[in-house]
């Protein structure tokens, strides 16, 4: 509040008079420096005390205890405004806090109540420490001891401190259901499966390679992050030929998400799961496009008959959602997010919102996408996108936040979560990695390539995400950025993160120094490795960034991994595309 509920606003304008002039009412200043300074008294009533002096009780105008003051009949003091109701001043005392319990939630007001236009101020426990602003992390904070203090010296301070216990929390009705993560999966150029892809990101190994084969030979740039497997024998052979290579990365990394999960290998049925109440959310940008360049070339070689029956349905991009519901027998819907390179965390979020509001209980989602054909490698480097770093050095040639970085290196691969109702994982005993808490989308309606430079769009993004969490930016203790090594990309996000967070801000790890850029499947594969920073406790390093460029600003984790932080239970997973679309995860550690 601004000032106490009876305080009419008050013109101050002071004036010189004697103390033997004043009368109850009157707001009174003991001098001009107090007027200067805001200390002001209302006079709730006078006394004679001696033919020379005059007895004078006070109170401060925005409630507090009365103090007596003697005062010299012609001592000159300052009165301003018109007189108060004295009835209307409140009686108060500052309760001491010594032996309070604070908890994280409470709750703590301060109000300067010699100053008439005083303006409460409102402290929120959060971490163990007294914020002003939940959502600016350089804002005032203050201890527990130091909220103590306030409270014994208010009355002697002229302050009126109130503390405020958090609610108890009442049995929800119906409403939003918590989601909750309870599987992984994942395929990459670090290898098949989530634990090649987590130790290869504590150990700061990277799966960029040199493009073999004719078709690549000529291309300005020939390194990408390939997965070092052929998808298909790891599959049924029947199955794996009516599978695109981005579908057969999504079958692969869904089924291990289920198992981890605890599900029965075959799917709902045979994990006795209700087939209608289980879903399919992934994200892709084409998928897989050599299947669409291929059925060109053999028309132009072959002729029409030449062209397989089965080139427009593994052409789609919702081709990888349709064969994980096909694989595990998956009825509830199939969706496919198609977002440029936010595909992939703007298809968990949708799947987040499923599950909250009831449409599924249990939901596979991320990402999948295998678009390191010739064609679109040569796409990208005509617009200059793409490093043109080599592997002789030994390092990685896609440097996020790097001094040296120089583009973007092209990737493919596909992470999946599986994301369920907490009552429904509880239910069944499931191990539960987090809460995949909230998500937050904005587009920066900037250009059809470039990213907004100021970063609006992305901090609006970010916001988003942490509000739609229930949390604040206080929570945050990790950023898993989307930073894909290009000069404007990277310059833009870190702008963001720091309109954000603030600095120092909280640790920021980018990991397509590792990976590449696996397009669709960015988002599905990062989330993976926020769970696992959660889980475990660790934040992987960044690859290729030996020196992180100075506009950065940030606290970029490079070298080895970094004990997460324990003030803070929030993580961001970040995931931004083409033509301005922002897309961030937001998840929760399980306390």
């Amino acid at each position: 509040m601004s000032s106490s509920p009876q305080m009419p606003e008050l013109p101050i304008v002071p004036a010189a008079v004697t103390a033997a002039e004043v009368v109850p009412g009157d707001l009174l200043a003991l001098s001009p420096e107090d007027a200067e300074r805001q200390r002001w008294c209302v006079v709730m009533h006078t006394l004679p005390e001696s033919p020379e002096t005059i007895r004078v009780t006070l109170r401060p105008p925005l409630g507090g205890v009365d103090r007596d003051e003697v005062l010299a009949r012609e001592q000159e003091v300052v009165v301003a405004g018109p007189r108060m109701d004295v009835a209307a001043v409140p009686a108060v005392s500052s309760p001491r806090l010594d032996e309070a319990a604070f908890r994280d939630g409470d709750a703590v007001t301060r109000l300067r109540a010699v100053d008439p236009r005083g303006v409460e101020e409102t402290y929120r426990r959060r971490w163990g420490l007294w914020h002003r602003d939940l959502d600016t992390r350089t804002a005032r904070t203050a201890t527990d001891d130091e909220v103590r203090e306030w409270a014994a010296g208010a009355d002697q301070e002229r302050y009126v401190v109130r503390h405020h216990p958090r609610p108890e929390r009442e049995p929800s009705v119906a409403g939003p259901r918590r989601v909750v993560v309870t599987g992984l999966g994942a395929v990459t150029p670090l290898g098949v499966g989530v634990g090649e892809l987590w130790q290869g990101l504590l150990d700061g190994r990277h799966g960029i390679r040199e493009l073999e084969g004719d078709e690549f030979a000529e291309l300005p740039v020939r390194v990408a992050g390939v997965v070092p497997v052929d998808p298909a024998v790891l599959l049924p052979r029947a199955a794996a030929r009516r599978m695109n290579r981005a579908a057969q990365f999504a079958v692969l990394a869904a089924r291990e998400a289920w198992a981890d999960a605890g599900f029965t290998d075959g799917g709902t049925r045979e994990s006795g799961l209700d087939p209608e109440r289980v879903g399919v959310s992934l994200g892709a940008i084409l998928g897989d496009a050599s299947v669409l360049v291929g059925g060109d070339r053999r028309l132009r070689e072959k002729g029409p008959r030449g062209v397989s029956p089965l080139t427009t349905p593994m052409t789609v991009p919702s081709q990888a959602a349709s064969q994980v519901s096909l694989d595990l027998h998956i009825t509830g819907e199939a969706r496919t997010v198609t977002s440029a390179c936010a595909s992939g965390t703007e298809a968990i979020g949708e799947a987040v919102g499923r599950i909250r509001y009831g449409r599924v209980d249990v939901a596979l989602a991320g990402g999948a996408e295998a678009v390191v054909t010739p064609a679109i490698m040569a796409s990208f480097a005509a617009m200059r996108a793409l490093s043109g770093l080599g592997l002789e050095d030994g390092v990685s040639p896609s440097r996020p936040f790097a001094k040296d970085r120089a583009g973007f290196v092209n990737g493919e691969g596909a992470g999946l979560l599986v994301l369920e109702a907490e009552e429904h994982a509880r239910a069944r005993g499931a191990r539960i990695y987090c809460e995949a808490a909230g998500w937050g989308l904005s587009a920066d309606a900037h250009h059809m390539a470039a990213p907004d430079p100021s970063g609006g769009g992305v901090a609006l993004a970010l916001r988003r995400a942490v509000r739609d969490a229930g949390g604040y930016v206080v929570d945050v203790a990790h950023v898993n950025a989307h930073a894909t090594a290009t000069g404007e990309g990277d310059l833009a996000e870190a702008g963001a993160l720091r309109a954000v967070l603030g600095l120092p801000g909280v640790p920021v790890t980018a990991l397509k120094g590792h990976l590449g850029h696996l397009q669709g499947a960015a988002g599905g594969v990062e989330a993976v490795a926020a769970v696992l920073t959660l889980h475990h406790g660790v934040v992987p390093p960044t690859v290729g960034c030996a020196e992180v460029d100075e506009a950065i600003g940030l606290d970029v984790v490079t070298g080895a991994a970094r004990a997460l932080p324990r003030d803070g239970d929030l993580v961001l997973s970040n995931s931004f595309g083409f033509g301005g679309h922002n897309a961030v995860l937001a998840l929760r550690r399980v306390r």
